[in-house]
């Protein structure tokens, strides 16, 4: 039995931060909820927390927050946070309000569904900034919203960038400037509003917390930071923030002394793999207990043990090997073993049929 755990003091206490900081600084900001994989249990808790936007890149997660925000009688603004695929555009107009887009077709198919549905569906206009994922080029932006702010149904109210998330750009104060310069002549040049200038994410946050960012951002897409109170920049923890929202416990189901290395010829494992003996752990022996969790719901590079004296040994597709050194430490079978987690570790474990998901 392995479980990951969502903490609701720790999750309330973080929100309670970011709220206070985005607040003080007149900024809009939603939660982004993908990292949740649509559980409906940690979906609640996170509705219940009263902000009247969430952001997540599946439609059927959209679907249920929807669903659970009736239930807890709360109005949620629902944003889709990529361009969507043409096949998905009616499920996308009936659950996602709003919309990140960055192609022609696509947004005359929302415009037609829109009609279909007697819907206006929101448009955010991704721009590209330097990241190399989704984005209109800046130089085509003005050719490009010419050919769609006319589209019936369809309200442009931002314009917004990701950095980060594919080559690992990093935010800056010019990166983030240029995305408000292209708001300014957008309005200028066709004398329309744009409301939000959505630059801001997890990885921007320290830029505000050292009141380097641009005021022409206004609006934030927070998860990462929520969740695990994480400067991205320093991959350190922010002052007054809690790390630990989400806890992962995995139980032992064998705990015995065995050799230190292989015995045997060593070629590569399943995983492709190949181990190189160290000679010096030749004739020495260690304590390891194998959990009832593997590479099929987390891979071990995303786990940190919050007992510093166990190292992950290596995983295979249901277990993992935890060498506990000389001595076994007081444990025994049937005990659990605590693990700290990177953002990708609990978006494995969430995704996964396998684990539990406990709400304290």
């Amino acid at each position: 039995m392995a479980f990951i755990t969502l903490h609701k003091e720790k999750l309330q206490h973080n929100f309670n931060y970011l709220d206070t900081l985005f607040k003080k600084n007149n900024i809009e900001w939603a939660i982004v909820t993908k990292l949740l994989c649509g559980n409906p249990k940690f979906l609640r808790e996170v509705i219940r927390l009263g902000l009247p936007e969430l952001c997540d890149s599946r439609i059927s997660n959209l679907k249920k927050i929807k669903e659970i925000a009736a239930e807890e009688g709360k109005e949620v603004q629902t944003v889709y946070i990529k361009p969507p695929a043409k096949k998905s555009i009616k499920s996308l107009v009936r659950y996602a309000d709003v919309s990140f887009n960055t192609e022609y077709d696509t947004m005359k198919l929302l415009s037609d569904e829109a009609q279909r549905q007697g819907k206006t569906h929101k448009v955010v206009i991704m721009i590209e900034l330097g990241d190399l994922r989704e984005g209109v080029m800046g130089e085509q932006l003005i050719d490009f919203y010419r050919s769609v702010f006319q589209l019936p149904n369809l309200e442009i109210t931002g314009i917004g960038a990701n950095l980060n998330c594919l080559y690992g750009v990093m935010p800056s104060e010019d990166k983030l400037i240029q995305l408000s310069l292209y708001k300014q002549l957008i309005e200028a040049s066709f004398d329309r509003k744009i409301p939000w200038v959505s630059g801001g994410t997890s990885v921007v946050l320290p830029l505000l917390l050292k009141r380097r960012l641009p005021k022409g951002t206004n609006h934030f897409r927070i998860g990462e930071s929520l969740y695990f109170g994480a400067n991205l920049f320093t991959g350190k923890t922010i002052k007054g923030m809690k790390a630990d929202v989400l806890k992962f416990d995995a139980q032992i189901i064998e705990m015995q002394e065995k050799p230190r290395v292989p015995i045997g010829q060593l070629e590569e494992n399943p995983s492709g793999e190949s181990f190189q003996v160290d000679e010096s752990d030749y004739g020495k022996t260690s304590y390891r207990a194998i959990l009832d969790v593997g590479l099929l719901d987390i891979s071990p590079d995303y786990l940190i043990p919050t007992d510093k004296h166990l190292t992950i040994s290596g995983a295979s597709s249901d277990m993992i090997v935890i060498d506990m050194g000389e001595t076994r430490r007081n444990y025994k079978v049937g005990d659990f073993i605590s693990f700290k987690l990177k953002y990708m570790g609990a978006l494995s474990l969430l995704n996964s049929n396998y684990i539990e998901k406990v709400v304290v």
